[in-house]
């Protein structure tokens, strides 16, 4: 496993991608340089991270737009090298974002919301399993006892590795977890997650961002009169998110939330489908908790009613005061 390196002087290098590839590398730099890669799942970390520890600016890119970019470009060759020589380019246009990582105990939490997101699907398949065996009526019991205690290890380190992922939470996060378990329809995994996969919502300076963050902001194709595409959500973000708070927006809109049951309602009754109405729930519950976690207050129902006595009273008195300024201009 190697990194390919391209300069702005046009050359070329390639290092392995360890420790003593990370070393060669650092003698190459300047004092005030400046990389840009690419993110690339996990493999961009350990360089990102070794840079950042010796005191390079680093700026991690989204791979998207370095492909929207290379594409711009026509270029009919795919090579590392190449690609390489693109990601300079691009980094040479555009505005740079300094990335500065994340500390060890974000890291910690990562890893464990990854590992757990892995155990759940060994639970579901196991379990699943389980019952695709007990369909066939004729169990064998070796096959049986050996899914059921594989299963009960799986659900023994679930209930481990969350116990550590809310102990680490709560070191850090206590007041912020306890304030989005207030609102309605979100429960203490989700607030969890909540807080994991948004450091804490320190990354996002508006809802907006977390919208799109969670792949739930809207896509609009039109042009003229004959491209006319029906709006949709993007799905470019944290699917793990997403599907999260989608699970939350039914309970929400069943048995928790006024407001959010209320948001649903009115876009089935305008003949909407299901699924575009639980979308909006989604976007709503995801407000909500960015609205709570930058306040520091905690949810209260009765304040959305507040709001909306205000502004009738509001709208009242403006009419009132528009009436009797007519009538003064009357007898003048």
């Amino acid at each position: 496993m190697a990194f390919d390196v391209s300069d702005s002087d046009g050359n070329y290098y390639q290092f392995k991608n360890n420790g003593l590839g990370f070393k060669k590398f650092s003698e190459l730099l300047e004092l005030d340089s400046h990389c840009f890669m690419e993110s690339t799942g996990y493999y961009h970390y350990q360089l990102a991270y070794h840079l950042l520890e010796t005191g390079v600016k680093v700026s991690v890119e989204n791979p998207l737009s370095v492909k929207r970019f290379i594409q711009m470009k026509l270029s009919k060759i795919k090579t590392d090298k190449s690609d390489s020589k693109f990601i300079c380019a691009y980094a040479q246009q555009v505005e740079l974002k300094l990335w500065t990582g994340q500390s060890k105990k974000e890291q910690e939490c990562f890893q464990i919301s990854r590992t757990l997101s892995c155990y759940t699907k060994q639970s579901t398949m196991l379990k699943n399993k389980l019952h695709g065996e007990a369909v066939l009526g004729e169990l064998s019991k070796g096959v049986v006892r050996s899914l059921e205690l594989s299963l009960k290890q799986v659900e023994k380190e679930i209930k481990t590795l969350g116990d550590m992922l809310l102990v680490l939470v709560k070191q850090s996060h206590q007041d912020l977890l306890t304030r989005l378990e207030t609102i309605p329809g979100i429960g203490r995994k989700t607030a969890l997650m909540l807080v994991v996969l948004t450091g804490g919502f320190e990354r996002f300076t508006n809802s907006g961002e977390l919208c799109s963050y969670a792949g739930l902001s809207l896509v609009v194709r039109q042009s003229g009169s004959s491209v006319k595409v029906r709006a949709r959500i993007n799905k470019i973000g944290n699917q793990k998110l997403r599907n999260l708070l989608l699970m939350c927006s039914f309970n929400a809109c069943k048995y928790d939330d006024r407001a959010c049951r209320d948001l649903y309602e009115r876009i089935i009754a305008k003949e909407k489908s299901k699924k575009l109405a639980l979308i909006a729930v989604c976007n709503k519950l995801l407000k909500q908790a960015f609205a709570i976690a930058k306040s520091g207050l905690v949810y209260d129902d009765s304040y959305r009613s507040t709001l909306v006595k205000n502004s009738y009273f509001f709208t009242w008195f403006l009419s009132q005061y528009f009436v009797v300024f007519s009538l003064s201009l009357f007898v003048f």
